[in-house]
Formats: C-alpha cells, sequence, structure tokens
C-alpha cells in the first residue's frame, strides 16, 4: 500500500497539504508456492465496495459503510498508526474477497524515494513528452533512468500534458511498469543472489517500508529474496482486478463480475490467473487451450505462454533502456 500521509519529510514531497492518510496506491501480491511466478493486482482507489468494520487497538470500532475502496486504509488510519490502517485494508479484503493477507508493506513518499535510490534509479521508456506543474514533474519522451524524486513524481502524477485522461486507472498503468522495471533492475544486479548486495538491498528496503513484524524481520526477508533467486520476470505479471466504470457521475469504478471473483478464487488456490481475465494486452475472448499439456504463465505484458524452465532473465540496466521503442 502506498500511503500519501503528510507528516515528516513527506510533506517537503507532496507539493500540497492534505490531512490524514490514504492508500491511492494498492497492490495485492502474490507469490506462488513453487516460487515460478508473481502475480500483482492493482486494486483501483475509486472501487465502489463495501467497506467493513474496523476493530482498533484501542478496542473502539469504526463503523465501514459503501464507499470508495481508499476509505477503508483512511478509517484505520484515523488515529495515525499505520498497523491499524493496513488491517483494515486486509480486513476489507478478506470481507470482499476471503484472501487471507499474511503480510503488509506500507510504503510512504520519503520511503519510495529511498526504495529507488537504492537501486541507484529505475530505467524507464517515457512515451511522449511530460510536463505537470501539479506533480513538479517534467520528462521528454524516451529512454532515461528516473531518480527516487522523479520516480515518486511519475508514480503520483494525474493532471499534465502527455498523462492521459488523468483518470487513477492511467496511473496504475503507469505505476506497474515502474514497479515492473524495478524488478528487472534488481534482478540484473543479482540482489537476490549477491549475499553483501542484497543484504544491503533488504536493509534499506525495510528501512524504506512500514511492514507487519515478521515482515519486517530482516532474516525473514532475505530468506523469501533467496527463494526468489531463480526467478524469472517473464513470469512477473502485474494487472488491474476487472473493472467497469458505475456510469454515474462519482467516477466510482465497480469490479466486473464474475470475472474479479474468478481473478481472486485463482489468487486463493494459488493457480494461475485465466488468461482471457489478463490486461492490458490479452484478447479478452481468449481461453486457455485445453489441448496444451502446459499451463499458460502469465507474463508481464500480459500474453500467455507455455509454462517452461528457461534460463532465468537477467537484463543490464542499459539492455532494459536499449528496449526502449517510442510510439
Amino acid at each position: 500500500m502506498g500511503s500519501d500521509t503528510r507528516l515528516g519529510e513527506n510533506s517537503d514531497l507532496s507539493h500540497d497539504s492534505v490531512d490524514g492518510m490514504r492508500n491511492d496506491t494498492t497492490i495485492v501480491m502474490h507469490v506462488s508456492a513453487d516460487r515460478s511466478r508473481v502475480e500483482m493486482v492493482s486494486i483501483p482507489r475509486d472501487s465502489r465496495v463495501a467497506i467493513s468494520d474496523c476493530q482498533m487497538l484501542d478496542g473502539s470500532t469504526v463503523r465501514g459503510w459503501t464507499g470508495k475502496f481508499n476509505i477503508a486504509f483512511a478509517n484505520g488510519g484515523q488515529n495515525g498508526n499505520v498497523a491499524e490502517a493496513a488491517a483494515c485494508v486486509a480486513t476489507t479484503l478478506y470481507d470482499l474477497t476471503g484472501i487471507l493477507i499474511d503480510h503488509y508493506a506500507v510504503v510512504d513518499f520519503s520511503g519510495f524515494v529511498n526504495m529507488v535510490d537504492a537501486l541507484d534509479g529505475v530505467p524507464m521508456c517515457i512515451p511522449n513528452d511530460v510536463s505537470s506543474s501539479k506533480a513538479n514533474l517534467d520528462l521528454e519522451a524516451g529512454a532515461q533512468v528516473l531518480d527516487g524524486t522523479t520516480a515518486l513524481a511519475w508514480a503520483r502524477a494525474r493532471t499534465g500534458e502527455g498523462l492521459g485522461d488523468g483518470t487513477d486507472l492511467m496511473r496504475i498503468e503507469r505505476q506497474q511498469e515502474l514497479l515492473t522495471n524495478m524488478a528487472r533492475k534488481a534482478l540484473g544486479l543479482n540482489l537476490l543472489t549477491d549475499a553483501t548486495k542484497g543484504t544491503e538491498f533488504i536493509t534499506a528496503l525495510a528501512e524504506s517500508l512500514t511492514m507487519d513484524p515478521e515482515f519486517g524481520d530482516s532474516h525473514y526477508l532475505l530468506g523469501l529474496a533467496w527463494s526468489l533467486r531463480n526467478f524469472d520476470t517473464a513470469n512477473l505479471y502485474m494487472t488491474t482486478v476487472p473493472w467497469e466504470y458505475a456510469g454515474d457521475s462519482s467516477g466510482d469504478v465497480l469490479w466486473t463480475e464474475p470475472d474479479a471473483a474468478e481473478m481472486w478464487a485463482s489468487l486463493k488456490a494459488d493457480e494461475t490467473i485465466n488468461p482471457a481475465l489478463l490486461e492490458p494486452t490479452t484478447d479478452p475472448s481468449a481461453s486457455p487451450d485445453p489441448s496444451s499439456s502446459a499451463a499458460p504463465t502469465p507474463t508481464a505484458s500480459g500474453s500467455a505462454t507455455p509454462s517452461v524452465s528457461p534460463s532465468p532473465e537477467r537484463e543490464t540496466e542499459d539492455e532494459i533502456l536499449d528496449s526502449c521503442v517510442l510510439p
């Protein structure tokens, strides 16, 4: 979850002043039991859902209601406690999907900047010139490495030239690409196999995030990283829960059923998501070939390919930048 709290160092990075805390970014991350694939499902902040009642640490209850998804985080964060905010989101997710969240991680503005800077920047392909005075962002089209402050502005920006229709859904697409390239660079630097580099990176990561006690333990994080040392980024898939606009003036979106329920059920059962539900490039009418002996595996581009065991993809930063093709 990404918190927009303006407290502390975050006030210098927000370029505005808003009380409280919300999670405009929420991603459910599923790591398969065999460590062959990672699926990350974004939840639009404007999803109109039933927000669960939230039990606070002092024993009080904050009543939920039907509204935008990020209300859950705001309800739990009323006392400024990130753990309470995350717990309220996890409770709402469980009630909506039946998925029990094992761990949570919350990153604020300054933490995100530190994460990117710990990688010495993230390589990105900027499709067109971008200018947003509100986000304090000016970028030229082309391949470039974004430092932490610029990457934060890129991830948060909604309005301005070159940013699409200004919706949260367009911002989600940029965030997914940013996170994908961060993973590509981290693996390319062998941060999961080099003990020294890995420990330094995991330490920086832990200091940038607020996590539950088990997840936040460096030994646990190093163990998880080591278990993913042979992971191939071709099997990293980022998508958004199936949605449609509510059809009124609210701007809210509704989860499309039964597609959304099917996606959540696949994650809960540790099964590959039906490629017919994958975005953005999968043909919605497509379905897995029942005659295939290999299960389809989601890829970063949203297509489905037979499950094989190739050598893990390891790209240098220059190779990632060289792959940039402008429209």
